[in-house]
């Protein structure tokens, strides 16, 4: 299933990083580990933030995709079930249509 990850990073653990010079290695690090199909980088609440796209083939692989952004910047992190235009068709909207009205 195709989630959402969207991240919020609170200033004080990245800007201890980028100021020793390791908040690079430590996103890197991050995402290899999550592996996510895209990933976009940008403010949210006047904090750092990352909104992804990842695969989650198993409820089980949440802490997975949470841990790494908890403990390395105490982030916090929202999870969305998303869908592509493609799953939009296959879902049968006209079918629910006419069951519920």
């Amino acid at each position: 299933m195709r989630i959402l990850l969207n991240v919020k990073i609170p200033h004080q653990p990245f800007n201890a990083a980028v100021k020793d010079g390791t908040a690079g290695a430590m996103l890197s690090r991050i995402l290899e580990a999550i592996k996510p199909e895209a990933v976009y980088f940008t403010e949210q609440n006047g904090q750092r933030g990352a909104v992804l796209i990842v695969d989650l083939p198993d409820p089980s692989k949440i802490p997975a995709l949470a841990e790494p952004w908890f403990l390395t910047f105490e982030a916090d992190v929202e999870f969305r079930v998303v869908m592509s235009a493609d799953d939009l068709k296959r879902a049968g909207l006209d079918e629910l249509g006419k069951k519920w009205s």
